[in-house]
């Protein structure tokens, strides 16, 4: 069995956070530095941010998230274009945190772009949220279709459910503390 995660969940997960950790995951992913994991994202959707932050990096990943990064300048502009491009081709994986705000996002398509040419569609994976744990409204652009996705499941030979990174292509998934 597959879930995609929800609103919800991630709400539940933030609130599992205090206020102070919260904004230490936030500060650190933005800070520059070595991060192994670009987290592409819509600026719509920054509160769920410190729960995806959290999630990543409980499985291993040294996260980069734009959010707050004081290189980028206040308005976005060439140099932001690339500084992002610089962060994402230095990182070893990229995650997409993907919802319906997404499509509206100019930032991450490109960076999605970015990511599949520099680092293959093997390190790309997409993290989907929604309302509920099977829409996919978040799906809309056929091209999301080629990425991995990154789900909560089981597994053979797994007692609990886990996180996964799941490729419905070929209907297999590894632990995503083995992806990243």
């Amino acid at each position: 069995m597959i879930d995609f995660t929800t609103f919800d969940d991630l709400k539940r997960f933030n609130a599992n956070l205090t206020t102070s950790k919260q904004a230490t995951l936030k500060s650190r992913s933005s800070s520059k530095g070595n991060k192994d994991t670009f987290l592409s994202h819509s600026s719509k959707d920054e509160e769920y941010l410190p729960a995806v932050i959290n999630l990543l990096e409980s499985h291993g990943a040294s996260v980069y998230c734009d959010l707050g990064d004081s290189r980028l300048p206040d308005n976005p502009s060439p140099e932001t274009a690339s500084i992002l491009k610089n962060q994402i081709k230095e990182s070893r994986k990229q995650v997409v945190f993907v919802t319906t705000n997404s499509k509206d996002s100019k930032w991450v398509p490109w960076e999605l772009g970015i990511g599949d040419s520099s680092l293959s569609t093997r390190n790309v994976a997409l993290l989907p949220a929604a309302a509920s744990s099977y829409e996919q409204s978040w799906a809309k652009q056929e091209y999301l279709g080629l990425y991995r996705h990154i789900v909560w499941g089981t597994m053979v030979g797994e007692p609990k459910p886990l996180w996964l990174v799941y490729d419905y292509h070929t209907n297999t998934a590894q632990k995503l503390r083995d992806w990243l």
